[in-house]
């Protein structure tokens, strides 16, 4: 029987390859937004140096970015995925600056990371890690942030980090931090937060840190030695069963923590001093009068506070050195003033060298130049200065290293002049104590901010100093690297830019070679009053053009 219309065509005669074209057309359709979006960030990263792989439920590294060149990539985002692993692809970046690896499932770290000899910047946080291996401490790390994994402990080789600025290894399981940890010279931030540590090593209190956090832990008590942390500006202690300094004393803050811990170490002074002291009843009142948790207690306190450095103590009484220095009551009234009050102002910091200088001039006795020395620790240890005072005052009380202060000899004395060599090093600290305060001065008046009491953290990027020389002479620097939202700290290569850069348009401005810093004195602020000859040099250079124009 005849049918109308065309006869069906069987399925063996559909044409294959226009079957096969329609079926991976809409295959490639869905998937589609996915890896457009994935080619498109690997085509930035070969453009831009950075790549941006974030929230991408990646299980692995893109196999098609082997057709991209990504040599030159500097910062790498792959937070919020689901990698178990660093990928080898990652460890193939040599000049990797920048390593998110936030928020995966990551749970070892290959070996092979040794190769990334550019990382400045490691965020490995929110993982599974159990254990941080030692190839780590090999990177030239300034920010590491280990936080909210599973790690037990932390390497003993983590004294390597010498470059390391910020160390957050909070919410994991630490039971004790390695006794290398005092090695890091360059750490300001120190979060150890949440964890289970039951004793703070004494070697902590050699690290300049700004802020440190040990909250949520099962400290009872805090080294006396701490109370020599003079740069610390944050510190966090809640929720610890601490009862050295007592909870009463921990609430009121860092800085009655501080007093109670030169308490107690001025209480262990006199009773390991006891052999040398002849009036014992009077001590005896003033360890019975600490004034903690009295209403006057911050005067008395005061009054038996040691200098930050009891290590230069010549063990007699004060009664003595008052005595010897020939000084009245109320002088020695003002120095005990001066070492809770104005002690800690920069401008006090130049009265006090002023002091030393006239001790040296007038051949004042070893103790008297030693109580004049305590005043002057708390104000200049502000300024990173404390070193060369430590030198100078070691050279007054032990010319030659094998005699005690009590038993030198009149020869000895003789036989080096450290009158001369500690006016000298006072001289030389006063002029870079006013070098450094007029820089601060010159940039604050320029620019109208308020700088922050650390000055050097505060131009450490560089981006205050093309601010200031852009403020001269616009567009000295074309272009300035900032902070963002989003990366709100500047990778070390981007610092070292700004601060060349910097130097740069000094040196087009007519600022003379020997008198430009280097660009270690700014990164690494090991030479803050070269960067105020610089700046001073510069602003002088320019109201000199500016004489010669009108």
């Amino acid at each position: 029987m005849a049918t109308l219309g065309p006869e069906p065509r069987p399925h063996s005669q559909l044409p294959s390859a226009a079957l096969q074209t329609n079926l991976s057309g809409l295959g490639s359709s869905t998937n589609l937004p996915l890896n457009r979006g994935l080619e498109r960030a690997l085509e930035d990263a070969a453009s831009s140096g950075f790549l941006n792989l974030s929230t991408r439920k990646l299980k692995e590294f893109p196999r098609t970015a082997s057709n991209y060149d990504l040599t030159d990539t500097v910062e790498a985002d792959l937070s919020k995925n689901r990698l178990i692993d660093i990928p080898s692809e990652v460890c193939h970046l040599v000049s990797l600056e920048t390593l998110n690896l936030y928020h995966n499932c990551i749970k070892s770290i290959p070996d092979t990371t040794i190769s990334l000899q550019s990382l400045t910047y490691l965020n490995i946080s929110r993982n599974q890690l159990s254990v941080l291996p030692a190839c780590v401490c090999g990177l030239p790390l300034r920010v590491l942030n280990a936080s909210n994994n599973k790690l037990n402990a932390l390497p003993e080789s983590i004294g390597q980090l010498t470059n390391l600025m910020e160390l957050d290894v909070s919410c994991n399981e630490i039971t004790a931090l390695p006794r290398h940890i005092g090695q890091l010279k360059a750490l300001r931030e120190l979060n150890v937060h949440r964890n289970l540590l039951c004793v703070l090593p004494e070697d902590v209190a050699d690290l300049p840190l700004v802020k440190f956090d040990f909250s949520c832990n099962k400290v009872s008590t805090i080294p006396v030695c701490y109370r020599k942390m003079t740069q610390l500006q944050s510190l966090q202690l809640e929720n610890n069963p601490l009862q050295s300094p007592p909870a009463q004393i921990c609430m009121k803050g860092k800085i009655h923590v501080f007093k109670y811990l030169a308490m107690e170490a001025c209480r262990s002074d006199k009773m390991a001093d006891a052999l040398y002291l002849p009036d014992i009843d009077q001590h005896k009142k003033l360890d019975s009068d600490s004034g903690v948790g009295s209403d006057n207690g911050d005067k008395r306190l005061s009054a038996t506070e040691p200098s930050d450095e009891d290590s230069f103590s010549l063990n007699v009484p004060m009664t003595n050195i008052t005595e010897e220095e020939g000084l009245s009551k109320d002088d020695s009234s003002e120095h005990i003033s001066a070492l809770t009050g104005a002690a800690h102002t920069r401008k006090h910091a130049l009265t006090c060298v002023d002091r030393i200088l006239k001790a040296c001039e007038e051949k004042h006795p070893l103790t008297g130049l030693t109580q004049h020395y305590s005043d002057t620790v708390d104000s200049v240890s502000k300024v990173n200065m404390i070193n060369q005072l430590k030198e100078a005052v070691e050279m007054l009380q032990d010319p030659n290293s094998c005699v005690t202060v009590f038993f030198r000899t009149h020869k000895t004395l003789e036989s080096v002049d450290p009158q001369f060599t500690m006016r000298r090093k006072m001289e030389q600290l006063r002029e870079e104590l006013e070098l450094i305060e007029q820089l601060r001065e010159s940039i604050e008046s320029r620019l109208k901010v308020v700088l922050p009491e650390d000055l050097g953290s505060s131009l450490m990027d560089g981006v205050v100093l093309c601010h200031l020389v852009n403020h001269i002479r616009p567009r000295s620097v074309a272009s300035i690297h900032v902070p963002s939202p989003a990366v709100p700290k500047l990778s070390m290569a981007k610092c070292r830019r700004n601060v060349e850069n910097f130097l740069d348009a000094c040196r087009k401005m007519g600022v003379p070679e020997d008198k430009l810093c280097l660009p270690h004195h700014v990164l690494e602020e090991k030479g803050l009053f070269k960067v105020g000859i610089t700046v001073q040099a510069l602003l002088d250079e320019t109201s000199a053009n500016e004489t010669l124009v009108t």
